[in-house]
């Protein structure tokens, strides 16, 4: 890669223009980044800062990319802002997520069509009126990859909250029964699935007119009761939502130079 002045790097992710391909997955884990760059070609790092780890590499001779965004909405939103400056324009979001229906088993991958705003950061983006709605091409192929893997895949509405113990204990907190209460009407109108970042991904793509889809390996029980051993053994790796969301980008390059009437 040329020379880039380092006055050009973005503030937080440490990225500039030119380092970065037009499609990024988006895993909150430093430590994903790596691994999901190990599908590319020609992998190379390109920063590391705070929580902020991006990889550049090649997906069917199309430059891609991995920037981690850490846990939650604000830092994920940062992440979004500063890549699209530097040209990225598709995303895909990559996590892990817990169950939300009894249907649904340890290890099942979800595909996020849309997501509840149940944090703070997408209020200083747009009223809580404007939904957020994933990119309808990205979804569709983030559900065609995924299934092409074998693994189960269901496509819904996720919970992007801002409080992890918020979800896992809401007995002890003071709001308690507020919680209990929005949990169970999340669950009666159907979503999948509880994370911390789609929403504000989704809402930021919606201002800056930027793709954005999400794959999410679906953990535990509805009811967040033990999963059993059987269960564990069952439910596959990390690695399954890796090969699914590495399989969902290339349908989504391949559709793009469909559209652009581009030999694949």
């Amino acid at each position: 890669m040329p020379a880039v002045d380092p006055a050009e790097r973005q503030h937080h992710i440490q990225v500039a223009p030119g380092e970065v391909g037009r499609y990024v997955f988006l895993p909150g884990d430093p430590g994903r980044s790596e691994p999901i760059a190990r599908y590319f070609d020609e992998p190379k790092l390109v920063a590391k800062n705070r929580e902020y780890e991006t990889w550049t590499g090649y997906l069917d001779g199309e430059m891609v990319s991995v920037t981690s965004t850490g846990i939650g909405c604000p830092s994920s939103a940062i992440a979004m802002e500063e890549l699209v400056r530097v040209g990225a324009d598709t995303f895909v979001r990559v996590g892990t997520s817990g169950a939300m229906q009894p249907n649904i088993k340890p290890g099942d991958l979800g595909v996020i069509h849309a997501a509840i705003r149940d944090e703070g950061t997408t209020l200083h983006y747009l009223p809580v009126e404007f939904p957020a709605v994933a990119d309808l091409d990205v979804t569709r192929a983030l559900a065609v990859g995924a299934r092409s893997t074998g693994a189960t895949v269901h496509v819904g509405i996720s919970q992007s909250k801002d409080s992890f113990y918020g979800q896992h204990e809401p007995g002890r907190m003071p709001v308690a029964n507020r919680l209990k209460d929005r949990w169970n009407a999340w669950m009666a109108g159907g979503a999948i699935c509880s994370e911390m970042e789609a929403a504000a991904l989704y809402i930021v793509a919606s201002t800056l007119h930027v793709r954005a889809g999400g794959i999410m390996r679906i953990m535990g029980h509805f009811d967040q009761s033990p999963v059993s051993t059987e269960e564990d053994a069952a439910s596959g790796t990390l690695e399954d939502l890796l090969a699914a969301a590495i399989a969902g980008m290339r349908e989504i390059i391949a559709r793009d130079r469909e559209a652009a009437g581009v030999a694949a």
